[in-house]
């Protein structure tokens, strides 16, 4: 499903000021693209919605998987291996890590919707339609008057791995307050996801709590992928610290090496007893990505490895989140996979392929595949 929301802009020498956790433009940064305020109201017009299937019909009642937290704008240079100083150009493109796998779950041809503040401004509403033109349930979306969409500037190198330039100062989704929450729609779903970064500043903080609550008092699973982006926190120790207070809550837990290192103050991601000091006592599946290698999964009874599909890299941005639509798309169909490792391997195999195909694309939301196309890589890598 093809999205209208890439577009390229030109920005031209802003200076910055920083401030703990944001990158804030001392004047305003002039953007060359057509805005008006009857634009905007297009933008307004029709917004909240449940899914829609690819025939206009409405999908289920209850999304199978609800996903919390942030949804922004993430700008990729046109040209890999330079500076954001140095890159001539930006395309626009939609991200945020939750936002991802909603609308990943959702391009596989699962039920998935969204819960989340932005701004109440342009990005903010394109942001909402995009949601809903990708069968992503917005109704859970809410708009801050007073705070602008978060942005992030993505630095790519030249194999395609990314750092991150956040402004935030604050941005509307960290404002998202407990007595906004969909409370029902969070009750009904099969799976509960979220990441960390809504942990970083009240009011969110408490919301997500919140949500994570009550989504497990209503015997809803709860997936969680920490999504480390230390620039956004105070400090070291303050992510460490906020990250694992909610680790023993999480049924299905995601993490990259780095990751590991990170939680265990440097020791080796690759070490079996490393990893399984992360395994909580209530955990039914513990997920380490690999990038191109693959993945390793851990639960009670098994543990083993999945190896990755070899792809030539663009942009590395939304791959993990699409590895995270990809296996929680095919956990909500069956949660007897979690017991029985054969299909769990085949499982894993169909999100590598996910995270796989991501990578080929720029963008994030741009990049993640359809299962058609999964499915197809698969047969290409048997064949």
């Amino acid at each position: 499903m093809a999205l209208q929301a890439t577009s390229t802009f030109c920005f031209s020498g802003p200076t910055f000021r920083s401030t703990p956790n944001s990158f804030t433009s001392k004047r305003r940064i002039s953007i060359k693209a057509t805005s008006s305020s009857s634009r905007l109201s297009n933008s307004r017009s029709n917004l909240k919605g449940r899914a829609l299937s690819s025939d206009g019909s409405s999908t289920q009642e209850s999304p199978y998987i609800v996903c919390f937290g942030e949804m922004l704008i993430d700008f990729v240079p046109t040209t890999s291996g330079l500076s954001l100083a140095d890159a001539p150009a930006f395309k626009k493109a939609p991200g945020g890590a939750p936002a991802n796998v909603a609308v990943g779950i959702a391009r596989l041809g699962g039920s998935s919707a969204f819960i989340g503040k932005v701004g109440e401004d342009e990005f903010g509403y394109m942001l909402a339609n995009i949601l809903k033109d990708n069968n992503v349930n917005n109704e859970g979306m809410r708009f801050d008057p007073g705070a602008r969409t978060a942005l992030a500037f993505v630095t790519l190198t030249s194999e395609g791995e990314r750092e991150f330039m956040f402004y935030r100062n604050p941005s509307a989704d960290m404002l998202l307050e407990e007595s906004e929450l969909d409370f029902d729609l969070i009750k009904k779903a099969k799976i509960f996801h979220y990441g960390s970064i809504s942990l970083i500043t009240e009011p969110c903080k408490s919301a997500h709590i919140a949500a994570a609550k009550a989504a497990k008092e209503a015997g809803v699973l709860l997936s969680y992928d920490p999504n480390l982006r230390l620039p956004l926190w105070p400090s070291a120790d303050n992510a460490r610290e906020e990250i694992l207070s909610i680790w023993e809550t999480a049924d299905i837990i995601k993490i990259s090496e780095e990751e590991i290192v990170f939680l265990t103050k440097g020791e080796d991601p690759y070490d079996d007893n490393v990893v399984r000091k992360l395994f909580h006592p209530k955990l039914k599946l513990l997920l380490v990505t690999e990038g191109p290698e693959g993945c390793r999964y851990y639960t009670k009874d098994f543990t083993g490895r999945v190896h990755g599909l070899k792809v030539d890299v663009v942009d590395t941005t939304g791959a993990g989140d699409a590895f995270v639509a990809g296996i929680l798309s095919q956990l909500a169909n069956d949660l007897s996979l979690l017991q029985d490792e054969e299909r769990l391997r085949e499982a894993l195999m169909f999100a590598n392929a996910c995270g796989a195909l991501t990578v080929k694309v720029r963008g994030a939301i741009p990049a993640l595949p359809t299962k058609e196309a999964v499915h197809e890589a698969l047969l290409k890598a048997v064949v």
